[in-house]
């Protein structure tokens, strides 16, 4: 069986005085973009099954503004992750799902991209690899259950910066 990870970073946030880093909202362009990234999704990508969510704000709010209609799960573990945490939690995810978004933060998207994946020389790693800017999203197949995701284990198949 061959399942789909999207991992989508949260939108462009804003820095207002006095807003710690957790509860920074997003910024105008963050919305704009977030939305851009959802309607992507929407048009391009399988019905997202479930997602997972940093409990940021502007992650959140990333989700908000993306409109994707899938059970939520927000999750503190998801803010400062690291990839073995971030696998961790996708691999708690039910056989059930067949579409999973993930909704997070830098650099653990961008390093989880590219411990999943085994080809490294597609134009959309090297993009990976480079940046992986807000609103960005990768779309990876994944081989197996979610219970047995590993390292190398999955296929990049787009990456598409939401502007």
């Amino acid at each position: 069986m061959t399942r789909t990870l999207i991992l989508l970073r949260h939108g462009k946030s804003a820095y207002p005085d006095d807003v710690d880093d957790h509860d920074r909202p997003l910024s105008p362009r963050g919305r704009r973009e977030a939305g851009l990234a959802g309607r992507w999704i929407r048009a391009n990508l399988p019905d997202v099954d479930a997602v997972l969510c940093s409990t940021a704000t502007r992650a959140r709010k990333t989700l908000t503004e993306a409109a994707v209609e899938a059970p939520v799960k927000h999750l503190e573990s998801l803010y400062h992750a690291n990839p073995k945490t971030l696998i961790a939690e996708i691999r708690g995810v039910s056989d059930d799902v067949h579409t999973l978004l993930v909704v997070g933060h830098e650099p653990t998207l961008s390093a989880t991209v590219l411990g999943l994946i085994t080809d490294h020389s597609t134009d959309a790693a090297h993009q990976v690899a480079e940046k992986f800017p807000t609103s960005a999203l990768a779309v990876l197949t994944v081989r197996g259950s979610w219970a047995e995701l590993s390292h190398g284990a999955a296929e990049l198949v787009d990456f598409h910066i939401a502007r």
